[in-house]
């Protein structure tokens, strides 16, 4: 059997770049999303294939996107990093919000700051005790890149906890799963990152939750704090997100078709079970919601950046 991968290449076939590698929150999103929207398509419709596209912290694979044709074809499931953090905080980012039709939001995952099971903190307190300890080695943590929510998520802890914006070091990764599995194999002490890369490995009790940003506790993990009672409710706005986009200049026609499956999709209670499953929280918009939410994010992360002296 060829792998996902391979098959993504068949002609014939609308693509759903994303722009991270396989195993991650944002490819799992972008499964989901393509296995239930062949249900909610119109007969004789071309099937949807994942293409991942890994590499720059998600701006090979959006940049890919934003240079195709605008022939309905080809996708982008965007998320935070690629699509807002990095037009935020780095001019060189080849691309920004108005080279993509927006076509809809589908999910917000929260942000989770964990370690292995075995690791040595019991709560989020003990593992900024240890992290301002500079009398022992550095801790590691694992991250997507530099303009990720995995990176300035941990960065912005690092900050409102009175700590340098380098406390720890980096463990450059490609994708949330590999983070994690970079965590996991001891190549990183601590992680911070989206609910649904980790989720699995929680239920096995091989991770370790500390705190889930917000200010209230999440009703999947009653027993894991918020970030605002670990002290640090400036944390809770931290979310992880997908949404679909394509090339700016997709006809009217197009974007309204695809407008529908996202809702169809949307109300489908087998995706939303699934959706749920992960950790993930449905929000379904149409494109006019999906581009303000960008909007609004490039906004935030522009003024957390500046905040840290990233920008």
């Amino acid at each position: 059997m060829s792998s996902p991968r391979a098959q993504t290449a068949t002609p014939g076939s609308v693509r759903l770049v994303t722009p991270f590698s396989e195993g991650g929150v944002a490819d799992i999103a972008a499964r989901r999303f393509a296995r239930h929207a062949v249900r909610h398509r119109g007969a004789g419709a071309l099937p949807l294939r994942v293409e991942n596209m890994p590499g720059a912290s998600g701006a090979l694979g959006t940049a890919a996107v934003a240079r195709a044709a605008p022939d309905g074809e080809t996708l982008l499931l965007a998320r935070v990093a690629s699509s807002a953090i990095l037009p935020a905080t780095d001019p060189r980012t080849a691309y920004g919000l108005d080279d993509f039709t927006w076509l809809g939001l589908l999910d917000a995952n929260p942000f989770v700051i964990a370690v292995p099971a075995g690791a040595p903190f019991a709560d989020l307190p003990a593992l900024l005790a240890r992290l301002h300890d500079t009398a022992q080695p550095p801790l590691r943590f694992a991250t997507s890149g530099p303009a990720t929510i995995l990176d300035l998520g941990i960065r912005k802890m690092f900050v409102l906890a009175g700590l340098p914006i380098d406390a720890a070091e980096a463990v450059a990764t490609r994708g949330g799963g590999e983070a994690l599995a970079a965590m996991l194999a001891g190549e990183a002490d601590f992680l911070g990152g989206n609910l649904g890369d980790m989720m699995e490995a929680i239920r096995a009790r091989r991770v370790r939750p500390l705190a889930i940003a917000g200010n209230a506790r999440l009703p999947l993990l009653p027993q894991v704090p918020s970030t605002a009672e670990a002290g640090l409710p400036d944390m809770a706005h931290l979310s992880g997100w997908s949404a679909i986009a394509a090339p700016a200049g997709l006809p009217d026609e197009l974007a309204r078709e695809w407008e529908g499956v996202i809702q169809r999709v949307g109300a489908d209670p087998r995706w939303v079970r699934e959706t749920e499953a992960e950790g993930s929280r449905p929000i379904i918009t149409d494109g006019a919601g999906a581009r303000a939410h960008v909007l609004a994010q490039i906004t935030l992360y522009r003024d957390i950046a500046r905040r840290l002296g990233l920008g």
